[in-house]
């Protein structure tokens, strides 16, 4: 993905960025932002919008020149598609953008650029909590983090991705991903169980997903069992409120197995994949470092509670 035309410095004076979605009140990404762009010394200005996928097309059409980006959340990281102009390769192949680069193209004018954080925020997040290998992923749920989950395990060295959902039809697509990174994904409805015991599990599913009763249809069955009590580390996307009910029946069947666990808070992933966003605004390339990174980093962190390891 090329650069911007031009990259913004604290002389070019106030961009607007914001997060989008329904509902977004509960959203830390302005905190994540805000610390960002301290350290880089840039004046930037990151809120909030509760946004549909109906008002979408129009929010984005109204935005001023002095907008940079955007980032977006559930339920508009699909809806999103047939507003930009192109997409990086993580997006396309997931079918789902989550950050938009307010650009120029060579004729002066504004274009939209999208990109998926997501898949790369999953592996560092993993990273620093110590996970960087998993042969055999369980993932839940099945809407477009999955997807990013997916491609996540694929980059862990995955070789099977048992996806449990309510409605197997629904993600089929998943499968599909699946063959384009190298991988089998199998579809399991909620209670069934896992072809084989997972090393790692991920939750994709919104935090409000259900009170413990649904929760312990979803944490259920022997390979999963064995996965708790063994040890494997779960990565629940969801942050508020924090437990989940699924982290919260994930310990009970862990500690009734007489084994330790440690889930880690979607905050992690919010945080890793909010960096690559910085990058995006700040550089148009989430591959391209940002100046003080480490520092930048440390602030993020800082300002929703985490350690190193992306933990409270």
């Amino acid at each position: 993905m090329r650069a911007p035309r031009t990259m913004p410095t604290a002389s070019d004076g106030a961009r607007e960025l914001a997060v989008l979605g329904s509902p977004i009140a509960h959203s830390q990404s302005p905190a994540l932002h805000a610390a960002a762009y301290a350290v880089l010394g840039l004046p930037w200005s990151y809120g909030r919008a509760d946004v549909t996928p109906d008002s979408l097309a129009e929010f984005v059409d109204s935005r001023s020149d002095a907008w940079r980006g955007l980032s977006l959340t559930m339920p508009l990281k699909q809806s999103v598609l047939p507003l930009v102009a192109s997409l990086d390769e993580t997006a396309r192949l997931t079918g789902a953008a989550n950050t938009i680069l307010f650009d120029t193209d060579a004729a002066g004018g504004r274009v939209l650029r999208g990109f998926n954080t997501d898949v790369a925020g999953i592996v560092r997040a993993l990273a620093a909590a110590g996970t960087t290998r998993a042969k055999s992923v369980l993932i839940w749920g099945g809407g477009a983090t999955a997807a990013s989950a997916v491609m996540a395990a694929a980059e862990l060295g995955a070789e099977l991705v048992t996806v449990q959902v309510r409605e197997p039809g629904r993600a089929a697509h998943l499968v599909e991903l699946g063959h384009a990174v190298g991988l089998r994904v199998d579809i399991r409805r909620f209670g069934e169980d896992a072809a084989e015991r997972p090393d790692l599990v991920i939750s994709t599913l919104p935090g409000s997903a259900g009170a413990a009763g649904a929760a312990r249809d979803i944490v259920s069955g022997e390979a999963t069992a064995a996965a708790a009590g063994e040890g494997a580390l779960l990565l629940d996307v969801a942050y508020d409120p924090w437990p989940t009910e699924v982290v919260t029946v994930w310990n009970l069947l862990a500690h009734a197995r007489g084994g330790r666990t440690a889930p880690l808070s979607g905050l992690a992933m919010l945080v890793h994949q909010a960096l690559l966003q910085v990058r995006v605004f700040v550089m148009g390339d989430p591959e391209r470092e940002v100046a003080h990174e480490p520092d930048v980093l440390h602030a993020m962190l800082t300002a929703v509670g985490l350690d190193a390891s992306g933990r409270r």
